[in-house]
């Protein structure tokens, strides 16, 4: 009975978590990278050229900071905007919670933290224009950022994370649950003994 709980919360594990980490930065093949703020220069607006066969589009930011960050979720980190022809596309808040930052600079402290913009589908032939600005967070030091494109990237089915978060309960409940039966189970009372004759 453990193993099979054992199994349920790796299998939430694999849904919950595993599945929109490869959806959000694996799927699809990469257009390109377009630096979109430099701490010297300041935010520049990213023009890349995408056709309707790359749709759907996935845009990802990544930002680089100068040491660790403190980001609850609760406050917005970037904005990101994207047109083509003058027409708003893609417009969203970038907070950067919810996935683990990965080492930029390990002897300045410095991290690299991603967040996934959305996507942009269907796809315009066409010059689109993305424009990255500040949010409402304070105190972020941060020494770049750049906007990655991926196309033909695949849009993660909302039921997902839920049924494996669930999964990853009820096979950690189960398991723990399993293993307090076994503790309480008392022994086995030894046979009598044989007297002789």
């Amino acid at each position: 009975m453990r193993i099979l709980f054992l199994l349920l919360f790796l299998a939430g594990l694999a849904v919950g978590i595993g599945y929109p980490f490869v959806v959000s930065n694996v799927s699809g093949r990469e257009i390109g990278r377009y630096p979109a703020y430099e701490r010297r220069s300041g935010y520049r607006v990213v023009e890349a050229d995408l056709s309707a066969a790359d749709a759907p589009v996935r845009v990802l930011v990544d930002m680089s900071s100068l040491g660790s960050l403190t980001l609850d979720g609760a406050t917005t980190a970037l904005t990101l905007t994207a047109t083509v022809g003058g027409r708003t596309v893609l417009a969203t808040t970038l907070k950067f919670a919810h996935q683990q930052p990965r080492s930029d600079n390990p002897q300045a402290g410095g991290m690299i933290y991603r967040d996934d913009a959305g996507l942009i589908d269907p796809v315009e032939t066409g010059r689109y224009r993305f424009v990255l600005g500040p949010g409402d967070a304070e105190r972020i030091e941060m020494r770049s950022a750049e906007i990655i494109l991926r196309a033909g990237a695949s849009d993660m089915d909302p039921r997902a994370v839920p049924i494996g978060y669930t999964l990853m309960a009820i096979g950690f409940v189960g398991f723990f649950v399993s293993l307090q039966r076994r503790k309480k189970t008392p022994p086995e009372a030894p046979p009598p003994p044989k007297w002789g004759r």
